[in-house]
């Protein structure tokens, strides 16, 4: 039986990196909240549905141009939950 000594403790996680808030790291920008209520455009990330369906298949160069765009609206959930967040108490 081991004694403890070789116990890690985990790593604490502020959720900056979650798939539910998103990050600005990632390749995606799907949050995982996939609705596409009212019109083409996913309410979760901002993409459309082209987008969302090809994103696999696009450039780097494409990647960057579909997230400046959406960045720049601000507009999908990804980023009202980062401003949430971010927001001083």
């Amino acid at each position: 039986m081991n004694s403890g000594s070789d116990y890690t403790k985990p790593i604490e996680q502020d959720g900056s990196h979650s798939l539910s808030t998103g990050d600005a790291d990632s390749d995606s920008p799907c949050i995982g909240v996939c609705t596409t209520l009212y019109d083409e455009i996913c309410q979760g990330c901002g993409r459309t549905l082209s987008e969302v369906s090809n994103w696999v298949f696009f450039s780097q160069e494409e990647k960057d141009t579909v997230w400046k765009r959406i960045r720049e609206e601000g507009t999908a959930t990804r980023f009202q939950r980062q401003l949430k967040e971010n927001k001083p108490a």
